[in-house]
């Protein structure tokens, strides 16, 4: 990497940013000051004229510093060059070269390395023949070594077969006194095992618990992904993943249980059990949450289907509910994978535009927290859309 190509890097920025306000009106025209919805159209509109896609990390890693003091992946440099107007990121640089400039194919060998390459192909075809003798022979005396070494070992072998022979006469020879003492010696192991088992059978044998989760409302499996959180004391919490429709599991050996259960379409629930007197099967109901439904029904709803017509009355119909579900004063906050932002805060407004804005974004869109008051309005919402480069 050359400080040229970081220059030329932040020529392609302002042709990327030429590009896109040539059919878009972002909140700002300078690409580094764009937040929130204008990254996540940017997004839309890269994957439909690129056919790829950047993160909100890379973006914020990249077009949010300037200069920057690294160049990106030369895929992702292939990818904004194309979104530009241009074959690729090495037709961009060709075509904007600076003075004095000479710009060489990557893959071109030179006069030099070329020379060397025909000498070291020279040098191993043309061996002295003195040389090549000389390796016979070293070859020659390693195996002989070997065959002496191996005869040495025979004939020890046959020298000790004769005291073999006396040894075994020896041993049939014992009394039947240490036979008597050997079987003594393992029932006695098998007793002490046999102890060491039911003291410790509860350390050995855990009991193992199974929870199902239904649907409080329509009474079938739940459907979705559910994230449990092991509560332990003194310890760090355990995380489990459980894939819609399957049960969760749990071995331990302790006498409670306290478990926090999430899911992306259901009501955040805690668990407490002595188990003691626990059953091993459970079946839990998890009550569904209207919000979570309805982002997650913005998220996967299919919005080719319907006349333009039809399309706009529904999104008019789900952002009324939105703004009926949000407080005017509700704390919205987005959480990046980014060094630079963590955390970015929304108005009521931009929020509701986002997840009724028909995106491929939304499919990673996952609410991390979400908190109501006593009326039932939600005052707290923080979400995050995951990082995937390769989402089209």
């Amino acid at each position: 990497m050359t400080d040229i190509d970081l220059l030329h890097f932040e020529q392609l920025k302002k042709a990327v940013q030429a590009q896109y306000i040539t059919e878009h009106t972002p909140s700002f025209d300078d690409i580094s000051k764009w937040k929130g919805i204008d990254i996540i159209y940017f997004q839309e509109d890269l994957r439909k004229k690129a056919k790829g896609n950047i993160s909100e990390k890379s973006f914020y890693t990249y077009f949010k510093t300037s200069p920057v003091n690294k160049l990106p992946r030369i895929d992702m440099l292939n990818l904004l060059s194309i979104y530009a107007g241009f074959n690729s990121w090495y037709d961009f640089k060709k075509q904007h070269l600076f003075a004095g400039e000479l710009l060489k194919d990557d893959e071109e060998i030179n006069d030099d390395n070329l020379k060397e390459l025909e000498k070291t192909v020279s040098a191993s075809i043309n061996l002295p023949e003195n040389e090549e003798k000389r390796n016979i022979e070293e070859i020659s005396e390693t195996i002989s070594s070997v065959l002496q070494k191996s005869d040495t070992e025979n004939q020890t072998v046959e020298g000790n077969t004769q005291k073999t022979s006396a040894d075994k006469k020896a041993i049939i020879s014992q009394p039947k006194k240490g036979q008597q003492r050997a079987v003594w010696i393992a029932v006695c192991s098998v007793f002490v095992v046999l102890l060491g088992l039911f003291g410790f059978k509860d350390e050995i044998f855990k009991p193992t618990y199974q929870y199902c989760f239904k649907d409080a409302d329509r009474n079938l499996d739940v459907q979705s992904i559910i994230e449990i959180k092991v509560i332990k004391e003194n310890e760090s919490p355990l995380f489990f993943r459980i894939k819609p429709g399957e049960c969760f599991r749990y071995e331990t050996k302790d006498k409670n249980l306290k478990m926090q259960i999430t899911s992306t379409m259901y009501e955040n629930l805690e668990i407490n059990r002595n188990l003691e007197n626990a059953s091993e099967e459970e079946i839990i109901a998890l009550k569904p949450d209207d919000y979570k439904m309805a982002v997650y029904y913005f998220s996967t709803k299919d919005t080719n289907g319907g006349t333009p017509e039809q399309q706009l009355n529904l999104m008019k119909q789900k952002r009324k509910q939105l703004e009926n579900y949000i407080s005017n004063s509700a704390v919205i906050t987005q959480v990046y994978d980014s060094d630079i932002y963590g955390l970015e805060y929304l108005d009521k407004d931009d929020y509701i535009t986002l997840v009724t804005t028909p995106t491929t974004s939304l499919k990673n869109l996952n609410v991390i927290e979400m908190k109501k008051d006593n009326s039932g309005k939600i005052i707290s919402i923080k979400f995050k859309i995951s990082n995937n480069e390769n989402n089209k």
